[in-house]
């Protein structure tokens, strides 16, 4: 009973889930004052507001749909951007050089202003929101990116070099490999931010979208509607993330300490 009870790789999922619980049981209690629940909103109208709807109108798809393709497209586009900037700068020392303080400045610039900007340039459609959202996913992919390439050992470099390996090895069986951490730690950082990034956009300018549900709610102090839409967003990025995982422990079935090793053992 007490190893049941205590904290462990055993049973860390039944802890998950009664402490996500026990979460909702105090917001239920709390939500029975009445001006408590004028801020935070009630467990049971937030789920059915859900239910309805996923259930009973369906509406929620639509609206979920360019939600996702947003935050899809700019987290594929600005990984892709990030990964190669991060490479060829990581690599190239004039590049880095030259390059370096521009993106370091461009990286310290408020993205929320960016929004307005990106609307003139794109318009009040999808790609406004997918520009406002690589903003955030670039940044963190190539700074990983560019840190890894760094970091790689330069003992390394030189044993790889002694045994004839060229500058397209060296990307291949070195550089590669050794970010690749780097990278997948980026990466699930990435998805939540894409998902702010076209859910902000949307919130400043849309007539569709999560997001846009959401400003509507507010307007007119719907705090349940709102609960449902940061819940029903909050679950579509931990399953985005969950699958960044299995990519993840896909390409790195090499590593040390991986699933697969620890099975084998």
């Amino acid at each position: 009973m007490k190893k049941l009870l205590t904290p462990g790789r055993h049973n860390y999922r039944i802890w998950q889930i009664g402490i996500l619980i026990v979460l909702f049981l105090i917001w239920h209690f709390v939500s029975r004052d009445d001006q408590l629940a004028f801020f935070f909103g009630e467990p049971l109208g937030v789920f059915q507001v859900l239910w309805k709807w996923f259930v009973v109108d369906g509406n929620i798809y639509k609206h979920l749909g360019i939600t996702l393709s947003e935050t899809l497209l700019a987290f594929v586009i600005g990984t892709i951007a990030g990964m190669l900037m991060g490479l060829w700068m990581g690599l190239s020392k004039t590049a880095s050089l030259i390059f370096e303080p521009y993106l370091t400045a461009l990286n310290s610039m408020p993205r929320v202003i960016l929004a307005p900007i990106f609307a003139m340039w794109f318009g009040l459609g999808i790609w406004s929101k997918v520009a406002l959202a690589f903003t955030l996913v670039f940044f963190i992919v190539f700074f990983n990116v560019y840190q890894g390439i760094r970091e790689v050992s330069p003992t390394l470099l030189d044993n790889a070099r002694m045994l004839g390996a060229n500058r397209k090895q060296l990307l291949r069986y070195v550089y590669l490999p050794s970010a690749t951490s780097w990278v997948f730690s980026s990466l699930h950082a990435s998805v939540g931010l894409a998902f702010v990034g076209a859910v902000v956009g949307e919130y400043l300018g849309s007539a569709s979208g999560v997001g846009y549900l959401i400003l509507q709610a507010e307007g007119s102090f719907d705090v349940n509607t709102v609960y449902a839409g940061i819940i029903t967003l909050t679950i579509c990025a931990l399953l985005l993330d969950a699958l960044v995982g299995v990519v993840e422990r896909y390409f790195q079935t090499w590593k040390p300490g991986s699933k697969s090793d620890t099975q084998q053992a």
